[in-house]
């Protein structure tokens, strides 16, 4: 399981460029609308998106290539040791 930072930067990931968007289109859609009103259907929409579709992702695409980097150095240990003459 990936450390509570790495968590927090990975949801950061997440929720910036969905609100980001979000903002833009909502002001370009909803612009006459109540400030609340458009801070409470930005959130429907965001929160639910990130947490239950690309905070997952994003957390599998990290342990992927977290265990890929630490496979492909395990080889290279291996590889490199089996190499040296025995005495």
């Amino acid at each position: 399981m990936a450390s509570v930072h790495v968590r927090a930067v990975v949801t950061w990931c997440a929720i910036f460029p969905l609100v980001a968007a979000g903002m833009s289109i909502m002001a370009w859609a909803a612009h006459d609308w109540n400030p609340l009103l458009r801070a409470l259907i930005l959130t429907a929409v965001v929160v639910p998106l990130a947490v239950y579709v690309l905070v997952p992702q994003l957390l599998r695409a990290y342990t992927t290539l977290i265990r890929g980097r630490g496979s492909r150095a395990g080889r290279a240990r291996r590889a490199r040791r089996s190499s040296r003459p025995t005495a």
